[in-house]
């Protein structure tokens, strides 16, 4: 019947793999945070429960070739208990802490020689002060542990801003804010065995901490600033030993490009592969974690534009599929089962073709009847 994979978390990442486990004959499992939640929509086999509950990763794991994630929020000392029981935890709990701790991805990075802005460990008001003194103000203050889509990063013009966070106690990551062009996001995929397929270089756009649009490959990016993306890509995977998917986000500056974050799981920035690639970023983690030879990532159109769905004014967003698809037949839609709250990660459209303005400008429009916005005469 095939292997069992089990996945930590009921999200839209879970969710995504459940297409390619099923065309590969995997036995998908999801350990999800709610029975009705995006993975447990298409998935038959979630058990509801928690990562911090080690009962409830035993009971996920119980039959299965491999765990792996779609969030880092597990502690590693439950998956090392789970790695002496003889469970293949992939990626295991050493390579995940750096995506769990910014600070200790921040010195591992420095170890492996990987370009990172200037940074330090802030454990009082005075430390910023000090910190801020060297590199200038404003500074970009994160808790090392927790944050993502813009929660848990601030930019700050003094220490007073961040007093919430000193009251709280424990040590904080402050940066210095980096002078970037545009952002970049390299993704590469790693099995056990270290066979290696990188995707090309992506540009993420944000909009208010989160990812609002992602084009592949990086329009205009020099053939060498790429290939040093790919390469610090490589080396974190490799460096780290990381397995399955791996996605670096990168600031692009008149230098090169230094590391923002990291994450070991598929990526909103990987999410065009699903329609764009040969081999989706889903399908080739699933691949990677359970050691089998990966997919080819070569491009299936010259360009692809991804635009999340960010938020609604219609309570079901898939209402609009009639009027979508009637003007948009190429755009690719994929909801993930959320119910509508402003600025919620509801979904994503992918248009693929020739040209990019004509991408983006389908996609873009797609996603505005999704949101319950009138398309222009233009747009239709």
């Amino acid at each position: 019947m095939g292997p069992v994979g089990a996945v930590v978390g009921g999200g839209q990442l879970a969710r995504m793999m459940a297409e390619p486990a099923a065309a590969l004959q995997i036995r998908l499992r999801a350990l999800v945070e709610a029975a009705d939640g995006a993975a447990a929509q298409v998935l038959p086999d979630s058990p509801v429960g928690t990562p911090k509950d080690i009962a409830d990763l035993r009971g996920l794991v119980t039959g299965a070739d491999v765990l792996t994630f779609e969030h880092e929020h597990v502690p590693g000392d439950h998956l090392r208990a789970l790695q002496a029981e003889g469970v293949s935890v992939q990626p295991g709990p050493d390579a995940l802490s750096c995506a769990q701790d910014k600070l200790h991805m921040r010195t591992r990075l420095g170890e492996l020689g990987v370009p990172c802005p200037r940074w330090a460990r802030i454990d009082s008001p005075a430390d910023l002060e000090s910190f801020a003194e060297q590199v200038g103000w404003p500074v970009i203050v994160k808790t090392p542990v927790g944050g993502y889509d813009g929660k848990g990063v601030r930019v700050v013009s003094s220490a007073v801003e961040i007093s919430d966070w000193m009251a709280d106690g424990g040590p904080l990551l402050a940066e210095e804010k980096v002078p970037f062009v545009r952002e970049l996001a390299a993704l590469v995929a790693r099995r056990p065995s270290g066979e290696m397929r990188s995707w090309a270089v992506v540009e993420t756009i944000q909009r208010d901490g989160v990812c609002a649009e992602v084009v592949s490959p990086a329009p205009g990016l020099e053939p060498g600033l790429a290939e040093q993306a790919e390469e610090i890509a490589r080396t974190v995977a490799e460096g780290v030993g990381v397995t399955g998917v791996l996605a670096v986000e990168m600031f692009a500056t008149a230098e090169g490009v230094v590391v923002n974050e990291l994450a070991m799981r598929p990526h909103n920035s990987g999410h065009f592969s699903i329609d764009g690639s040969v081999t989706s970023q889903f399908e080739q983690h699933l691949r990677a974690v359970l050691d089998l030879p990966l997919g080819d990532t070569a491009a299936t159109a010259p360009w692809a534009v991804m635009i999340n769905l960010l938020g609604s004014d219609l309570e079901d967003p898939s209402t609009a599929y009639p009027a979508l698809m009637a003007r948009y037949p190429e755009a690719k839609v994929h909801l993930y089962g959320k119910a509508v709250r402003p600025g919620r990660k509801l979904g994503h459209v992918t248009v693929t073709g020739d040209d990019l303005a004509t991408c983006r400008e389908k996609a873009t429009a797609a996603v505005a009847i999704l949101r319950g916005e009138n398309p222009s005469e233009e747009q239709r």
